[in-house]
């Protein structure tokens, strides 16, 4: 595939280029501005595991009150991952993000190999290039599950598409369609919006030239990805839910709401395309293409728009407020940029557009690789409890619905607001539950409140109080 080819074609060093890059900091807690609240989330379910119960169909949160913190939520694959490593090397912070950017690293590859079989090497290159830099390239170093499912989803199509190129169903294409199952199987399991891209397959589906045996065995196939992910997310899910009696993960809307719900945040749920996808140039030579009017390159955006289009209005106005939720549809925005690219015959002017995407996207995104002074405090939480309470006390802290404070506590118990801690009967209520601490947080993901309770520690970040 690479004979001939001068270095700087040659994807692979791209992929190992970038990996470097989001080396920097990838042993920093997960406390970076944007999306810490996800990322504990998730790493405080990882640590139970290793902590708690191993038990991967009973994933637990440490906000949960006086509850046991078991709860539905996406299929837990990444968290048992990093709980995993956790079981060999001892429990950090950062396995989560190391373990996401070589996933997400090895998807960059897969979509390389996948736009290789339809169109030319520059095609593919220059969309592997785009992916790389666009939101895939903050993201794939969180630790959360959008690059990490989005990059199973794309290994597992990959092979798809390996199956019916095979057009028999042969001992080789077995083997393919064996690993569509499985990659797919994890991809889907671990966030469930991925599922959208699948819909690209309907034209191998109503293709007359593939054999209807080939087309049994794919949807066969497609029957056994599903069985797991119904069962999951639409009998565990809200088992768990029910009986734990703590809700916590979000399974979406109805779509007439959602569609209200975007009406009324117009702007921003065209930001996450124009902006968070691929920035201002990507998007530019984004819109090139589609101007193009190539008949195969609609069709593509079309289906998987209208597939992806499903996604975002079953989540509303969660869509428009949070920037992850357009990871899934970033690659085929990367594919078609690319195609506008190579409709432009000069090829220095074609340089130099590539290079201000790869620029534009990564300046944007390096303030994830900083966590600012203040937010630093919070490492400090666990061995300043630790000086006054014990582990298995239950605490209040007022951080709103940011969770994060809490992982860093390492303890459990309820997050919340000032106004709550001002009234008496809801501080009395949550005492009968057996709330023994109160945490105030000054100056990040809370502010500064004084309470008519014993105060036991005070610094220039937080204050403590005992309940008597």
């Amino acid at each position: 595939m690479f004979k001939n080819q001068p270095w700087y074609a040659d994807i692979r060093v791209w992929i190992l280029f970038f990996f470097v890059i989001r080396l920097v900091g990838i042993t920093d807690p997960p406390l970076e501005t944007l999306h810490n609240w996800r990322q504990t989330t998730g790493t405080m379910v990882a640590r139970n595991f290793v902590e708690i119960d191993p038990s991967f169909w009973l994933p637990r949160i440490d906000f949960a009150g006086e509850k046991t913190g078991i709860t539905g939520m996406e299929f837990p694959f990444m968290n048992y991952c990093i709980a995993g490593i956790s079981w060999v090397f001892g429990y950090q912070h950062w396995y989560g993000r190391l373990l996401n950017l070589i996933v997400s690293s090895i998807g960059v590859w897969y979509f390389y190999l996948l736009i290789r079989q339809f169109f030319t090497l520059k095609i593919a290159l220059h969309a592997a290039l785009i992916l790389t830099c666009s939101a895939w390239f903050a993201y794939s170093r969180k630790i959360m599950p959008d690059t990490f499912s989005m990059s199973f989803a794309i290994i597992g199509f990959y092979y798809g598409v390996r199956y019916f190129t095979k057009n028999i169903f042969s001992t080789s294409s077995f083997k393919f369609l064996v690993l569509y199952t499985l990659f797919s199987t994890l991809g889907i399991l671990s966030k469930l919006p991925v599922i959208y891209i699948y819909v690209l397959f309907l034209p191998f589906l109503f293709d007359s030239k593939i054999a209807l045996k080939t087309k049994i065995g794919f949807v066969t196939a497609s029957g056994v990805v599903l069985f797991p992910v119904v069962v999951w997310y639409f009998y565990w899910v809200p088992f768990l839910v029910e009986k734990y009696e703590f809700w916590h993960f979000f399974m979406g809307k109805p779509i007439a709401q959602g569609w209200l719900e975007i009406q009324q945040h117009w702007n921003d749920a065209l930001n996450k395309f124009y902006d968070v996808s691929l920035k201002f140039i990507g998007f530019g030579v984004f819109c090139i293409s589609i101007k193009q009017k190539n008949k195969q390159l609609i069709w593509f955006f079309g289906l998987s728009f209208l597939a992806f289009l499903v996604i975002v209005l079953k989540a509303g106005f969660t869509f428009t407020h949070h920037g992850y939720y357009i990871v899934p549809f970033v690659p085929v925005m990367a594919l078609i940029a690319a195609f506008g690219l190579n409709s432009i015959p000069n090829a220095r002017v074609v340089f130099v557009l590539l290079l201000a995407i790869l620029i534009e996207n990564v300046a944007n995104q390096q303030h994830d690789f900083r966590i600012k002074p203040e937010n630093k405090a919070m490492l400090q939480l666990e061995p300043i409890l630790d000086r006054f309470t014990d582990k298995n006390a239950l605490i209040f802290i007022n951080s709103g619905e940011v969770p994060t404070p809490m992982y860093f506590s390492h303890r459990k118990g309820w997050i919340g607001t000032n106004e709550q801690l001002q009234s008496e009967n809801s501080v009395n209520e949550l005492h009968q539950k057996g709330l023994q601490y109160i945490v105030i947080l000054k100056r990040t993901f809370g502010t500064d409140l004084e309470l008519p309770y014993q105060n036991i520690y005070n610094s220039r970040d937080f204050r403590i109080y005992q309940l008597k």
